[in-house]
C-alpha cells in the first residue's frame, strides 16, 4: 500500500493538481478502508486508474462518515461499499442492518392483508401471547396448524373457530398466527367482518362488490374476525358470507373465525335471524355446516385484558 500511496503522490505532482485537491485526496487515500481495498486489488490497479476513481473513493469516504455520524446520506438506509469494475473503483450501496430489519418487516406486513383490523394485529406474536390454562388449548391448536400447514400446504387443514367473551385475546391470536405464517412466506387475509359488511353495502353503488368479494374469498388463508358482532341483513348473510364460505369449502381453503358466540349460539341466535326479524333456521344450518367443515371450535376463557 505504501507503494501505491507514493505512486499517487507522484501522479498528482506530475499532473500539477491543485493543493486543496491533493490535501483532500491524500486524506481519502490514507483512509484505512480505502487503503485496505486498494491493497487487496493492488495487482489490478495502477495510479492512473486509481486517480480516475478518485471521485468514487471520495464519495465512499464522505457517505460512510455520514452514516457513522447518523447524518442524512445520499441514499438513506443504505451504506456505501467499494467494488472493482473493469479496472476502476466504483461505489455500490447496500442496506444497513437497520434498513434490512425495516425491509423484512415491510415484507412481512405485505404478506398480511388486514382489512379494517386493529393496529395490534400488525405486532402480534406468539411470544407476547399471555398464556394460562384456559387459553393454552387455543395456542396449542394455533401452533399445530402452522406446523401441519407448512409441512403440507397442498392438502386441506382445518382452521380454528375461536370463541369467548370480550378481551380474551381471540383477535390477537389470529394476528399472531398470520404474522408467524408471514415470517414463513405464507400470505393471509384478516377481515373484521362487521366493518367488511358495511364496506360491501357501500360498494354496491360503485359496482365494486364483486371485486372485493373475490379478493377475500380466494385468500390463501382467511381469518374472519368478530363474526356475529352485529346483526346481519339477509343479503350480507347469504350473498357475502354464504358465498365466501361456499367457495372456501369447495376449494378446501384454510379459514379461521373469532366470535363471542359458540358455534351453536352463532347458528341459533345470530345467523337464523335477520335484521328485519325474519327467522330462517335452515339457511343458518346450511352456513354452519360450512363453518364446521372449515374450522375446529375452541373456547377461550379469561379476564378482559382490554380493561387492564
Amino acid at each position: 500500500m505504501d507503494n501505491i500511496s507514493e505512486s499517487m503522490k507522484r501522479y498528482m505532482d506530475q499532473h500539477q493538481l491543485n493543493a486543496n485537491y491533493q490535501k483532500l485526496m491524500n486524506q481519502v487515500y490514507q483512509d484505512p478502508d480505502v487503503r485496505a481495498f486498494l491493497d487487496a486489488h493492488a495487482d489490478q490497479l495502477n495510479a492512473e486508474q486509481i486517480n480516475r476513481s478518485s471521485a468514487n473513493l471520495y464519495e465512499y469516504v464522505n457517505e460512510r462518515n455520514k452514516v457513522a455520524a447518523g447524518k442524512t446520506t445520499f441514499a438513506p438506509g443504505y451504506e456505501p461499499k467499494l467494488v472493482l469494475n473493469d479496472h476502476l473503483v466504483e461505489v455500490t450501496y447496500q442496506p444497513t442492518n437497520a434498513q434490512k430489519k425495516k425491509l423484512r418487516q415491510q415484507a412481512l406486513h405485505r404478506r398480511v392483508s388486514a382489512i379494517m383490523m386493529p393496529k395490534l394485529v400488525k405486532e402480534a406474536t406468539f411470544d407476547n401471547f399471555i398464556t394460562d390454562p384456559d387459553r393454552q388449548a387455543a395456542l396449542n391448536a394455533a401452533v399445530a396448524f402452522i406446523k401441519a400447514y407448512s409441512a403440507d400446504p397442498k392438502h386441506f387443514h382445518q382452521g380454528l373457530y375461536l370463541y369467548g367473551s370480550f378481551g380474551v385475546g381471540k383477535t390477537y391470536l389470529l394476528g399472531a398466527i398470520a404474522n408467524q405464517l408471514a415470517d414463513m412466506g405464507i400470505k393471509s387475509t384478516l377481515v373484521h367482518f362487521p366493518s367488511f359488511a358495511v364496506e360491501m353495502k357501500n360498494a354496491i353503488g360503485n359496482n365494486q362488490v364483486a371485486g372485493r368479494l373475490e379478493d377475500v374469498k380466494r385468500a390463501p388463508i382467511l381469518m374472519i374476525d368478530d363474526i356475529g358482532a352485529d346483526a346481519m341483513s339477509a343479503w350480507v348473510r347469504d350473498d357475502i358470507l354464504g358465498v365466501i364460505l361456499e367457495f372456501r369449502m369447495q376449494n378446501e381453503l384454510p379459514t379461521f373465525f373469532s366470535s363471542n358466540f359458540s358455534m351453536q349460539q352463532l347458528e341459533t341466535e345470530h345467523l337464523a335471524q335477520t335484521q328485519r326479524g325474519d327467522v330462517e333456521p335452515l339457511k343458518a344450518k346450511r352456513l354452519m355446516e360450512r363453518i364446521r367443515f372449515l374450522a375446529q371450535e375452541i373456547e377461550m376463557i379469561g379476564e378482559n385484558r382490554r380493561q387492564k
